[in-house]
């Protein structure tokens, strides 16, 4: 998993064996990201058959970028769907920013990739063929990165169809405000989603790669065009009910990827 913890690039030194997550029951700091290995650990990190783990990472690239070289990150981090721990992976430019929040943090490019449990998640985290692409390939060219992860209960694991429209939506609540209040708006927006092949939302477990973003919600769409469905009506109701407990709102759109070639090498 790319669960990288950068600050800005002129103040933060890299540790890409630091980005590894750690189960929503253990404390960590912005510094310290480490991934328990013990039994115990990993039985907590457990989730059953019947729920997802979403898997996001927001890139912000340098400007200056040669293209190659952004072309080469997005290759090398598709070619990680092959990973037998990976249910679904996408990446790619982020189509459009659609919140003030998304716009002031200006991330360019996006990772989008699920897994069957955490375990699965913490293999993809460890293994070789991820910490080379980071180190080699995401780290020497991002200038800000974050990532959020959540449980999916109820949305079995597998991929998303090329080609989907998706709307991700990250939700950061004002100090005080009750986190259960936006947890039934989501489930209402996962209802009146018209058209959407997929809705999946969640509470983060990954807090100190969040930037303080606590919930997370996609709605899978099969074209762009069918995004625009997400506005209007019982949709607007909800965004203005939950409101007044948000501090900040971060909406994005992008289009999940192709898969890599069959000779894609890691």
């Amino acid at each position: 998993m790319l669960c990288l913890n950068l600050k800005p690039l002129h103040s933060v030194r890299f540790r890409p064996h630091s980005f590894l997550v750690k189960p929503q029951s253990l404390r960590s700091s912005s510094t310290s990201l480490r991934l328990s290995t013990s039994p115990s650990a990993s039985a907590s990190m457990s989730t059953s058959s019947s729920s997802t783990i979403e898997h996001f990472v927001l890139f912000k690239l340098r400007p200056s970028t040669d293209p190659s070289k952004i072309d080469t990150m997005i290759s090398s981090l598709r070619a990680l769907s092959s990973l037998p721990s990976v249910s679904h992976l996408s990446a790619g430019p982020i189509l459009r920013l659609r919140s003030a929040a998304a716009s002031e943090l200006a991330f360019t490019h996006l990772l989008h990739s699920r897994y069957e449990s955490k375990e699965k998640l913490s293999e993809y985290a460890n293994d070789p063929a991820h910490v080379k692409v980071v180190k080699e390939c995401v780290l020497p060219i991002a200038d800000d990165v974050m990532a959020v992860d959540w449980v999916a209960e109820g949305v079995v694991p597998g991929p998303i169809a090329p080609g989907s429209a998706i709307r991700l939506t990250f939700a950061k609540l004002k100090e005080g405000s009750d986190a259960t209040e936006l947890t039934s708006a989501l489930a209402s927006a996962k209802d009146d989603a018209e058209g959407a092949t997929l809705v999946s939302y969640g509470e983060n477990f990954s807090p100190a790669r969040a930037k303080g973003y606590s919930f997370g919600l996609l709605a899978a769409f099969p074209k762009v065009d069918d995004l625009e469905k997400l506005t209007g009506g019982h949709v607007e109701a909800i965004k203005e009910k939950v409101k007044p407990i948000l501090e900040s709102v971060i909406v994005l759109d992008f289009v999940v990827s192709e898969p890599p070639p069959s000779s894609a090498h890691l």
